[in-house]
């Protein structure tokens, strides 16, 4: 499996490639995706999204669903709390991208945040679907 440290340097990559301001990697565990790396994660939503079932925040959907999920979910307050049904960690648009392994299941889901509010069309997201491929091999 791929170090924290592959993950979280291809991320950064990943972010400066498509403008993002944060984002995060999950990769599968038995029932739950498991975050492996967070670049600009306040550390109490990085905590509150260590381990998400399916149906639960972004990445959970985006695992269930089989398919990119555009949603905010997750603020920080001025306390450092987190907040369910907010935007996360301040951004306007937030994407959750699954990442498919050899044999078509969800392996991990990447997360990307942006400042701006977006729309993502279809051919959008295709491609961030197939860029998100190039995750470290070993995380899959």
């Amino acid at each position: 499996m791929a170090t924290d440290a592959a993950l979280e340097t291809w991320l950064r990559a990943f972010l400066q490639a498509h403008g993002g301001i944060a984002g995060t990697v999950h990769v599968r565990g038995e029932e739950t995706l498991l975050l492996r790396a967070a670049v600009n994660i306040p550390p109490p939503v990085a905590r509150a999204t260590e381990s998400v079932p399916k149906g639960k925040g972004m990445a959970g959907l985006a695992w269930e669903r089989q398919r990119s999920v555009a949603v905010c979910n997750l603020k920080t307050d001025d306390s450092g709390d987190v907040r369910p049904g907010a935007k996360a960690v301040d951004a306007q648009a937030a994407l959750a991208i699954p990442v498919r392994g050899g044999d078509g299941d969800v392996r991990a889901v990447v997360g990307i945040a942006f400042l701006g509010e977006r729309e993502f069309t279809d051919a959008e997201l295709d491609r961030f679907e197939d860029e998100a491929r190039a995750l470290p091999g070993g995380a899959l």
